[in-house]
């Protein structure tokens, strides 16, 4: 349960920092106030985390043979196309994650991913603790 708690958060504040340096990704959140943009950014985490769990590694599955293929640059494209996904869920919510275009996304997927690694590294002997 700690290690979901730690996930979620470290994929919100990954969320924050593509927010802040990646220019055609934006988080519109649902109210005015400070703490409803930080529950809208823990919100479009948990979207990210379910979309990322349970389509991304169908589509992993899948296309296996050309991570093979191409070396792994085919998950540049697939990480971007998921972060699209996730665009369009939190749109449909009328609130949460707007990506401009398809090189956005894949700029976002490559800043998301290299957050969440170094997140990791730091935080992970916190999570091992307890």
């Amino acid at each position: 349960m700690v290690r979901l708690v730690f996930g979620l958060l470290i994929n919100a504040v990954a969320l924050w920092v593509a927010d802040f340096f990646v220019d055609g990704i934006h988080v519109v959140p649902f109210g005015t106030g400070s703490n409803d943009t930080v529950l809208t950014y823990l919100v479009v985490a948990g979207i990210f985390g379910l979309v990322n769990g349970i389509i991304g590694n169908f589509v992993r599955i899948v296309a296996f043979p050309l991570y093979i293929l191409t070396l792994g640059l085919v998950a540049l494209v697939i990480n971007g196309a998921l972060l699209l996904l996730v665009a369009a869920i939190s749109e449909s919510l009328g609130f949460g994650l707007v990506v401009e275009n398809f090189g956005w996304g894949i700029i976002g997927a490559v800043v998301l991913s290299l957050c969440n690694w170094v997140l990791g590294v730091i935080l992970r002997p916190i999570v091992k603790a307890r």
